[in-house]
């Protein structure tokens, strides 16, 4: 089984159980190897604290005991999406529309892989970005291979000017 089949298989299976403990996985990365990585990304409305990690930690840790997916040693690991919470499903491109957002894609769109600007809107199978540089593009959701919240660093030379 590839590395993607065992990660869709213990998103199948994890899932569920972090929802009935009333979260979201926001996104499961999976690497395999020596000293295999399951990363989890967990998200409530009312925020994630290091309590809800080690409650879903164990309660995933017991799951994954029981069913056995993962056939080599690795590190479980339950965290926060973070301050730029990567965008893995459409209802959360729905959920931050008018921020800043980083969009990385498969193909090229109007000569280009990497998309950074304002989440303006979502379509049925796509978003409308307003980009930095004044243009705007629509993103099928298809090919995003990489989307975050952004919040953009201000330019060292202005912080430097303001002190």
């Amino acid at each position: 089984m590839s590395g993607e089949e065992v990660r869709q298989k213990l998103v199948e299976l994890i899932e569920p159980l972090i929802e009935s403990k009333g979260f979201e996985l926001v996104r499961l990365d999976y690497s395999p190897g020596g000293q295999g990585r399951l990363n989890l990304y967990i998200d409530h409305e009312n925020g994630v604290t290091i309590d809800h990690c080690e409650l879903i930690s164990n309660a995933v840790s017991d799951l994954l005991d029981f069913y056995d997916p993962i056939e080599h040693a690795y590190n479980l690991e339950v965290s926060s999406p973070g301050i730029e919470r990567p965008l893995t499903k459409k209802k959360h491109f729905e959920r931050f529309k008018g921020e800043k957002v980083k969009i990385k894609t498969s193909e090229a769109l109007q000569g280009r892989k990497n998309f950074s600007g304002t989440l303006a809107n979502t379509k049925e199978d796509s978003i409308i970005v307003n980009l930095e540089d004044g243009n705007i593009v629509e993103i099928p959701l298809s090919l995003i291979t990489r989307a975050n919240l952004w919040y953009p660093r201000p330019d060292k030379d202005n912080l430097l000017k303001d002190r």
